[in-house]
């Protein structure tokens, strides 16, 4: 597992340093978020209007600056994992995100993960994102043998496993990824989510598309 972060569409400024920030934390968003309130002089945020461009940009360059710390990865001892995904875009295109959650055998969760994908971003993009995403933090920290994606995006369902050429334009370094990701999980599956199933992946995609929408900084 390293701190390099993943490939990403056009963000601004600002979106790109709390991208940064996502990676050096290994993509946990609630960790993320505490982190940059922390360092947010008085009592702003992150998401507070009261934030200024200026006070946001010094606080994730100090924090970028300091020794990022990855909160602990929960053990598991089972090789069966359920990964949730869910990709989001205002406008489509327009900010996007990208959510995922890990949660093991028992469906105890044990991942939240979620970033920016980009300032005027596809949502198909934003759905191979949120699978590259889950994919690769689950591969990093555990070894699963045997996985369920549950995916809520008939067009990445008939890309990955119907085996269709993607079609979006520009996906295919997403789409390469996940390939190769699933290619070391010996035994992987989808369940189609319908719109009126939960998804906990969704939270995670709505506040990336937020951060996606930062103005320049």
């Amino acid at each position: 597992m390293t701190n390099d972060s993943l490939p990403s569409e056009h963000l601004s400024p600002l979106a790109t340093l709390v991208d940064e920030v996502l990676a050096g934390v290994g993509y946990e968003m609630a960790a993320a978020i505490d982190a940059i309130n922390d360092a947010v002089p008085g009592y702003g945020g992150l998401f507070d209007p009261a934030t200024t461009p200026a006070e946001l940009r010094r606080a994730l360059e100090s924090l970028l600056a300091s020794e990022l710390t990855r909160p602990p990865i929960p053990e598991s001892a089972s090789e069966t994992f359920v990964l949730y995904v869910d990709g989001s875009s205002r406008g489509n295109p327009g900010p996007a995100g990208a959510g995922a959650v890990i949660l093991d055998a028992s469906e105890d969760q044990l991942a939240r993960l979620g970033r920016p994908v980009g300032s005027r971003t596809g949502n198909n993009t934003a759905e191979y994102v949120a699978l590259q995403l889950g994919l690769s933090e689950l591969l990093a920290r555990y070894e699963p043998q045997k996985l369920e994606v549950r995916i809520d995006s008939m067009t990445l369902i008939r890309d990955v496993w119907g085996g269709n050429d993607p079609t979006e334009p520009g996906v295919d370094v997403y789409s390469d990824a996940v390939a190769a990701a699933l290619s070391s999980v010996p035994e992987h599956q989808y369940t189609h989510l319908a719109d009126s199933d939960p998804n906990p992946a969704d939270a995670l995609a709505t506040v990336g598309a937020d951060i996606a929408a930062f103005g320049p900084g």
